[in-house]
């Protein structure tokens, strides 16, 4: 979905709005998944990273711009624990026990006519 909103900075307001927002790339290098006795299982992802590319504006009293923006995130690494079980027919259910996420670094390179 898009995103839009207000944030006030020193001297006035800053209306942005961020759209068309696309994962053009996805990379998982090293993934785990493994077994937790009575409990679930266990998902390890690491040294992941993804791009992100998308339309961006922003408007002050003072001046507008627009344009496109990438976003590339790298270092991610993600633990999650999900919990399973069997419902009341015989199938199988899971859920997200747990979750941590932490990225290294973030790099965006903004193209806009300013």
């Amino acid at each position: 979905p898009d995103l839009s909103g207000y944030e006030k900075f020193g001297l006035g307001n800053v209306k942005y709005n961020i759209s068309r927002i696309h994962v053009t790339a996805v990379e998982f290098p090293s993934a785990s998944i493994s077994l937790i006795p009575g409990t679930g299982i266990k998902l390890v992802i690491g040294n992941a990273s993804l791009t992100i590319d998308m339309n961006w504006n922003i408007r002050t009293w003072m001046f507008k711009d627009s344009g496109r923006s990438t976003v590339y995130i790298s270092k991610v690494f993600v633990t999650a624990i999900f919990s399973t079980s069997l419902d009341n027919t015989g199938h199988t259910s899971m859920s997200l026990t747990s979750c941590r996420t932490t990225s290294g670094d973030i790099d965006i390179k903004l193209n806009g006519k300013s």
